[in-house]
């Protein structure tokens, strides 16, 4: 077998050793999540200049956005060394130039490497990639992954997902799913096991997250998941997430399945261009159960009704939608989407009023400790809901309201229940309006 060709002297850490081992054993797919400082992009960005200079090809480096990719990538010094780390990585005796604007690099093997944005994967068109590295993936689109992913499997091209935790959402899902998967080089390291800090700077690091967020619970939090890799740490500001945890400790996320001795009530919140949420609730005196959640993007409210509410064995009550749903829409010849759900068979429609969000989160708060829900069904509900936050104020370096994420449609979407349902804490001053039952399948 030919000798690789390596273009630095580099040496992988103690703990970086098993991943490295993995990919020069022709490893193609592998994920990471570790603690901050563990040098997830080093090892990365040495692995991708050998496969370049031996293997040319398209290679890409992927930041959740591009500026983020010029920041900690591109322009990136090495605080040890004092050099760019693309520069340590690439040097320049491997390169035929380098492209700044477009932070690519062409090598004389005829390989190119380039630092992209995974929120604008649409765009990557051109010659297919070698291997892609995805970077901070807990913040990425996972979406982009769907659309690399045909592409390395048929080149036979590798792929590392490189993160650090971000409560439980797509990436944590991921990676327990792959940790079973043979195919797959799977690592969780905290920085207890890795010995990148002394037990005194850890001791610090908490002490000064504490102290940056001004709460014992928030700088607990976010020390748990940068530094101890926990996946179950709720995210910094969020609004549930320890409402779940104990939801969780008392056995209520579990199985809750459909009873079809009573009706089934559904929650929205509807998107144009963003996400839609509808979950699905039964009532039984005063505990509430969360027996299923469907959410999708980019579909009209024809697909929506057929694939979520048509396309489910239950006999309904009523669907809770936000105020908005009122709104007169020039494509769809001046009708609301109202009008439309109803000529699709969607009723009664119960209409709640506009309310503050604050409102809306009190709401869900007092009925989550009522709350039994469905582990499987409401998976990516729950995901939702934990990961459902406070916008951080750099400015003011104070909480300013909810951020408006993916998270935020499931959690509208649930308040909206909570706020308007039958029992709930908008009863007798909500707005309501029904239509009456279009389709016979509507029960």
């Amino acid at each position: 077998m030919k000798k690789a060709i390596v273009p630095r002297r580099w040496e992988p850490r103690d703990y970086q050793k098993a991943l490295w081992k993995y990919l020069e054993q022709g490893g193609l797919r592998a994920d990471v999540v570790a603690h901050r400082r563990w040098g997830k992009d080093e090892v990365a960005l040495n692995w991708a200049a050998i496969e370049a200079v031996n293997r040319p090809g398209v290679y890409w480096h992927l930041l959740p956005e591009a500026s983020q990719g010029r920041k900690a990538i591109w322009d990136a010094v090495n605080p040890h060394t004092g050099k760019k780390r693309i520069d340590e990585a690439f040097p320049r005796s491997i390169r035929e130039r380098t492209r700044d604007a477009e932070m690519m690099i062409h090598l004389r093997s005829g390989a190119t490497w380039q630092v992209v944005g995974s929120d604008n994967f649409n765009s990557l068109m051109g010659s297919p990639p070698r291997g892609v590295v995805f970077s901070e993936w807990a913040l990425a689109k996972p979406d982009a992954w769907s659309f690399i992913r045909p592409i390395l499997a048929e080149n036979g091209g590798w792929a590392l997902f490189l993160w650090t935790p971000r409560g439980r959402s797509h990436a944590t899902r991921s990676f327990e799913s792959r940790a079973r998967n043979p195919e797959w080089f799977c690592l969780r390291s905290p920085a207890t096991a890795t010995g990148v800090f002394t037990d005194e700077q850890l001791a610090r690091e908490r002490a000064e997250l504490v102290a940056e967020f001004g709460s014992e619970e928030e700088g607990q939090a976010r020390y748990a998941s940068e530094y101890l890799v926990d996946f179950d740490a709720a995210a910094p500001g969020a609004y549930y997430a320890s409402l779940l945890g104990q939801a969780e400790t008392a056995g209520r996320v579990a199985r809750a399945p459909h009873d079809p001795a009573l009706r089934v009530d559904t929650a929205w919140d509807l998107g144009i261009d963003d996400y839609t949420a509808i979950w699905f609730f039964q009532q039984a005196g005063r505990e509430v159960r969360a027996i299923d959640y469907f959410e999708t993007s980019g579909e009209g409210l024809h697909a929506i009704v057929a694939q979520a509410i048509a396309g489910k064995p239950y006999v309904y009550g009523t669907h809770y939608l936000p105020h908005d749903v009122m709104v007169r829409e020039l494509g769809a010849a001046g009708r609301s989407r109202l009008e439309t759900l109803g000529t699709l068979g969607v009723s009664p429609i119960s209409v709640g009023a506009a309310m503050d969000l604050e409102e809306r989160i009190n709401a869900a708060r007092l009925m989550i400790p009522m709350t039994w829900f469905d582990a499987e069904a409401c998976a990516l509900g729950l995901t939702r809901l934990r990961a459902y936050r406070k916008r951080w104020s750099r400015a003011t370096r104070s909480y300013a309201g909810p951020l408006h994420d993916a998270a935020s449609h499931g959690a509208d979407a649930f308040g909206e229940y909570a706020a308007n349902r039958s029992g709930g804490a908008k009863t007798g001053l909500k707005s309501a309006r029904r239509m009456p039952a279009q389709l016979g399948w509507m029960g």
